[in-house]
């Protein structure tokens, strides 16, 4: 991590996990646990429990994201959920591009790039989820895929609004299978995502911009991972469901 030049921002995505009574119960445990953290702490949780979060944090260094956010501003989107609809409910952060939606529910780079817009447009802060599953990366094309998944997903996004932006580099190989990519496979990644941003952007920009590492991160491999210059964090899948091992990377980070 670089503090001196950018955030370094734990955050946690539940997934479909936990009923909002559950929430309510996991938050009262986690906010003793990462009070004081050195690095900005987000919990992004299923819909149903985001009300239940943003009232318990209040007040916290605890900050809610959602998982996922529907392009357009209102209309005939049954199950969806809009930007101005998280905004009112207090949300800051949301993830668009997860592997998992783009898995299982269709979503493409350029739906990515729409509701990355969208909820940018709407004042969230946005983590873009960007990595390869393991047929690519035996095909030596990581690179090449995670540089074209980024350029497309920040289509129409300005300087300004990249301060608003995170990139999360999951390897799709290494989320929920307990397979972790080592600290110079993150560290490569990520560095070459930092150089795509400065192409984009400018170098300003790149170094600017929090880039985290997201793929079986967890207490144990957590200091390691970090220590890499260009890894600013991690977005914590099956971790952040437990107090103490999210508050264990959290720790990791704050050093």
């Amino acid at each position: 991590m670089d503090k001196q030049n950018r955030k370094a921002i734990i955050a946690g995505n539940w997934k479909m996990n936990k009923t909002a009574t559950e929430a309510a119960e996991l938050i009262d445990a986690l906010i003793p646990a990462v009070k004081g953290a050195g690095c900005e702490v987000v919990i992004c949780t299923p819909f149903t429990s985001l009300a239940a979060a943003v009232e318990k944090t209040r007040g916290t260094n605890l900050h809610v994201g959602a998982e996922n956010v529907h392009f357009e501003k209102s209309g005939a989107y049954t199950g969806e959920i809009s930007a101005d609809m998280l905004v009112d409910l207090g949300v800051e952060y949301v993830i668009t591009g997860h592997s998992e939606r783009r898995q299982y529910f269709a979503e493409t780079d350029e739906t990515v790039n729409k509701r990355t817009r969208a909820a940018l447009a709407a004042g969230l802060k946005v983590i873009v989820c960007v990595g390869e599953n393991l047929a690519q990366r035996e095909q030596g094309v990581t690179e090449e895929l995670v540089r074209l998944q980024t350029k497309i997903a920040l289509g129409g996004v300005s300087a300004e609004e990249m301060k608003n932006v995170v990139i999360a580099y999951e390897p799709v190989w290494a989320i929920g299978t307990g397979r972790t990519a080592t600290s110079e496979q993150a560290q490569e990644v990520c560095a070459a995502i930092r150089k795509v941003l400065a192409e984009l952007y400018g170098q300003a920009v790149a170094t600017a911009t929090t880039v985290q590492y997201g793929g079986s991160m967890n207490a144990a491999n957590a200091d390691e991972l970090l220590a890499k210059p260009d890894v600013d964090g991690g977005l914590i899948g099956g971790a952040s469901l437990k107090a103490d091992a999210f508050a264990a990377i959290v720790a990791a980070a704050g050093k």
